[in-house]
């Protein structure tokens, strides 16, 4: 990217053409940029620029409900504005130092050391919640009940899957970020039951700051038994290679181990024969063989994924303690 703009020069002129014809009301750029980026680009335009992980944040914010996923975003936000501040402030004053605060501080020293004592205590608060999450696992673990974890990108039908199997009546969207909190509920396989967790979509080239925000949440998916890893292939090849490898990659930071991980290719009632070959052979060029296509819609391959299941369990010797 260019260092004044984030945009070529002639990309700008272009920009300024567009906004003076269509009269937006802010620009959108797909990629991270600097505060003096967005300054440069705000002033050459004469309109409001958000980058990449502001309009990420901005998503987050109007998805959180719960009080652990607002937590999770106040400390997402925080980690962005962190590295920000001085330089903000160097645009704001030039060259100048901002003016001292009532002890002597200089302000944006005082605004430093706010937002870290902020993030303090917003750490302490998810790790009471990581705390209680660790004491239902250990629970589980006890009463070796099994557990089965959906992950996948923003939009891959995990909810819709989640709600098909469990019997429950979760939003459904197609807008990115709708789950941003674990929801966690028992469902019958043929001779046992197992739990189902279901938790926040993935992203490509999601800041590392932001999925340590939400680890407390995707702890879920790294101490499940399975992990699901859904795929939407009702979508191009393409679309399809750069999602499954950005949500691998985002299950190798968390360090899931791959051979618990099982690729799920959902909305096989939009795809004809010749995408789903393409599909398998992207799955196997990743190490991860075999997929079984499902239609959360018409119930196509639901039994087939139910057994992949029931089988794993028994092969990790994972059997339920049925309840006196």
């Amino acid at each position: 990217m260019h260092s004044k703009y984030g945009l070529g020069s002639g990309k700008v002129e272009e920009i300024k053409e567009f906004i003076q014809q269509n009269k937006p009301d802010q620009i959108i750029v797909d990629e991270r940029m600097t505060p003096k980026q967005i300054y440069n680009l705000e002033n050459a335009t004469g309109i409001k620029v958000v980058d990449r992980e502001r309009l990420i944040l901005n998503i987050f914010s109007t998805r959180a409900t719960t009080s652990e996923a607002k937590l999770q975003i106040q400390l997402a936000e925080i980690k962005y504005e962190l590295p920000r501040i001085r330089e903000n402030a160097k645009l704001l004053i030039g060259d100048e130092r901002p003016g001292k605060g009532g002890s002597g501080e200089y302000i944006v020293d005082v605004k430093f050391r706010d937002l870290k004592r902020r993030m303090g205590f917003i750490l302490e608060k998810l790790a009471e919640a990581r705390t209680k999450r660790q004491l239902y696992h250990d629970q589980r673990t006890k009463n070796k009940m099994p557990t089965v974890s959906l992950v996948g990108y923003t939009s891959s039908g995990k909810t819709t899957l989640f709600n098909l199997l469990t019997l429950e009546n979760r939003e459904i969207s197609d807008k990115l970020f709708t789950t941003l909190s674990t929801t966690t509920r028992s469902f019958n396989l043929t001779n046992r039951k197992a739990l189902l967790i279901d938790t926040v979509g993935f992203i490509s080239r999601l800041p590392t700051y932001m999925i340590e925000a939400f680890k407390s949440t995707l702890d879920e998916s790294i101490m499940a038994n399975i992990v699901l890893l859904l795929i939407d292939s009702s979508q191009s090849a393409e679309e399809i290679r750069i999602k499954c490898r950005s949500c691998l990659q985002t299950l190798n930071e968390l360090k899931v181990q791959k051979e618990k991980v099982f690729v799920i290719l959902t909305k096989c009632d939009k795809y004809d024969i010749r995408q789903s070959t393409a599909i398998q052979e992207i799955a196997t060029n990743l190490g991860l063989p075999n997929p079984i296509d499902i239609s959360a819609k018409t119930g196509h391959g639901i039994h087939k994924l139910k057994v992949l299941i029931d089988r794993q369990i028994s092969r990790s010797n994972l059997i339920h303690k049925q309840p006196v």
